[in-house]
């Protein structure tokens, strides 16, 4: 196959493109600075520009698929007013820009994957969610919903379009787990607010086995959670990672320490999502990691 990528050094844009590479397949990663390949990387580099509308001509002509990662992270900075309105532009904009080079190249992708969030959702208690739920209504819910229509173009076409609704990635090299696994392993970690709230995890491996699924099979389209089938609680989380690394975890960060902290983003990690992989597991894909104890041996390279 042959694949863009937009988002593709990010931590999960690099692992995929790692990852075709290795099978043989072809990458064109569109970036904004066509200097930004990595060195010694097979990859092919195209220009694009995501808040200007502009993609390089001829750049999607030849691909069997997009993969569409890019945009702000909701974790790098405060939520100031500005960087809230940055994410959602780079979200809604950028999506828009690839949809619409999708529709009018001259040979579409079969296929456009782009990005959401299990935020799509907002805070639902321990009720067990699939893709058929409808938003919430906090601020990273309405990103999720005009992320996702931003999309429409390509759907319009006639492009199958998966949004894989991504849920906590288990990784030791990025996200929300990347930050945690510093303070676990000094003995530091602990429940994050009340503990109670349901966090939906992923491992890696299985989200990139899960993209590459998702371009595959052709009878998976719109809204797609990537998360773990069993979800649990911030307090059953901290117990495996004091358990895999053999650490204590009685330390504990009350919800309004995390507030004076992060702000508004606090909400996005005492807030409760139980969403489970209706969609994938219909589809019949396997995860290497269903649970949390395999994903974090993964990471970690225990038994």
């Amino acid at each position: 196959m042959r694949v863009a990528i937009t988002g593709s050094t990010g931590l999960i844009g690099s692992a995929l493109t790692h990852s075709l590479l290795t099978d043989g397949h072809q990458v064109v990663r569109l970036v904004r600075d066509r200097s930004a390949r990595p060195a010694g990387d097979d990859s092919e580099a195209a220009g694009w520009d995501p808040v200007g509308g502009r993609v390089q001509p001829g750049a999607l002509d030849t691909v069997d698929a997009v993969v569409h990662l890019a945009g702000a992270g909701v974790g790098d900075k405060r939520w100031s007013a500005a960087y809230k309105e940055e994410i959602r532009r780079s979200r809604a904009l950028g999506t828009r820009t690839i949809a619409r080079a999708c529709a009018e190249s001259s040979t579409p992708p079969r296929v456009l994957v782009s990005a959401s969030a299990t935020g799509y959702y907002g805070d639902t208690g321990d009720r067990t969610i699939e893709e058929s739920a409808p938003p919430g209504d906090d601020f990273l819910a309405a990103v999720c919903v005009g992320w996702e229509a931003a999309a429409d173009t390509a759907r319009e076409a006639g492009i199958r379009v998966v949004h894989p609704r991504t849920g906590l990635v288990v990784s030791a090299k990025g996200g929300a787990f990347g930050r945690l696994f510093p303070l676990f392993r000094f003995g530091l970690g602990g429940r994050l607010g009340s503990g109670d709230q349901y966090w939906p995890f992923i491992s890696l491996t299985d989200h990139i086995g899960a993209l590459r699924f998702a371009i595959d099979d052709e009878t998976l389209t719109g809204p797609v959670n990537f998360t773990a089938p069993e979800p649990l609680t911030n307090r059953e989380i901290t117990r495996a990672m004091g358990r895999a690394l053999h650490r204590p975890t009685i330390a504990s960060v009350p919800a309004f320490a995390l507030r004076a902290a992060l702000g508004e983003f606090a909400t996005g990690i005492t807030g409760s999502c139980r969403a489970v992989p209706a969609a994938l597991d219909k589809a019949g894909f396997s995860f290497s990691h269903p649970t949390i104890d395999m994903a974090l041996r993964s990471v970690l390279h225990t038994r």
